[in-house]
């Protein structure tokens, strides 16, 4: 699949190269007023919906997931937001917690716009579905959609590229397309005004010893796509990966390791 390259108004610069859960209470913080210090993610304990400002007009959620063979899994989004309006950068892992995300939205007196789901996987798109039920434009790369009907899923309402593309973030969010890696349709999120970087499963925390899921992964580009996003942001102050801890721009040459690792025995076991 070829994607092109397009500019979307307000300064949204899109590019991209070629190539079920049971319902949680939320646990809710309020609005601040000014950012809370940037930490690292503390693993809550009773696995509900977290949301926590990180900087200036920008918070992340976290939900969780018992997933066969990994446990309760913690799931790394965002929400950014301009003036009242608020853009949601992956959804949690169900339509449960996502309906709760939506009710926090609301509560802090926003307006939920647009969401963006950075490839097909539930940790990204599971909320789909409910997000298109309340109305909200949701918005996947082409190629993401259609792995979400070849699952058997919803899709996004558009295209991120399509002619009836609507999608505008008032200059606030790049998304770029490095190639493929835990998945072929994986894209990551660019915060210029902050130097943040959303790497969501493309990019490993620094407590990850393996690359994870690979089921969908391709491991012997991964390392190659890994290079063209550290070569793209190379001033990122702050790195958060699709699971654990926010690290600094150390995390994409740690998982670069990961998958140069994982590519050699996989060369070696077909030789």
């Amino acid at each position: 699949m070829r994607f092109s390259h397009t500019k979307i108004i307000f300064i949204l610069a899109i590019l991209l190269a070629t190539n079920g859960a049971n319902a949680h209470q939320t646990s809710i913080k309020p609005a601040l007023v000014k950012p809370a210090p940037i930490k690292p993610t503390a693993i809550n304990k009773n696995y509900k919906l977290t949301i926590n400002q990180i900087a200036d007009n920008v918070f992340q959620h976290i939900s969780y997931k018992e997933i066969e063979n990994y446990g309760m899994v913690p799931s790394n989004g965002l929400i950014v937001t301009k003036g009242t309006n608020a853009y949601i950068i992956d959804t949690p892992w169900t339509e449960a917690d996502t309906k709760k995300l939506l009710a926090w939205i609301e509560k802090q007196g926003l307006t939920a716009i647009s969401s963006i789901s950075t490839h097909f996987h539930d940790d990204r798109a599971g909320g789909i579905p409910y997000l298109n039920s309340a109305s909200i434009d949701t918005y996947a790369s082409k190629l993401t959609n259609e792995l979400l009907i070849s699952k058997n899923k919803q899709a996004a309402k558009y295209n991120l590229l399509s002619s009836k593309s609507k999608f505008n973030t008032e200059g606030t969010i790049e998304v770029f397309y490095p190639g493929a890696g835990h998945s072929h349709d994986n894209i990551v999120i660019w915060l210029p005004e902050h130097e943040l970087l959303f790497g969501g499963c493309f990019v490993k925390s620094l407590n990850s010893k393996t690359l994870g899921y690979t089921g969908d992964a391709d491991i012997t580009q991964w390392p190659t796509s890994m290079q063209k996003l550290i070569n793209k942001y190379p001033t990122a102050k702050q790195v958060i990966p699709g699971h654990g801890k926010t690290g600094d721009n150390k995390l994409l040459t740690h998982t670069q390791k990961l998958a140069l690792k994982v590519s050699a025995i996989t060369k070696r076991e077909k030789q």
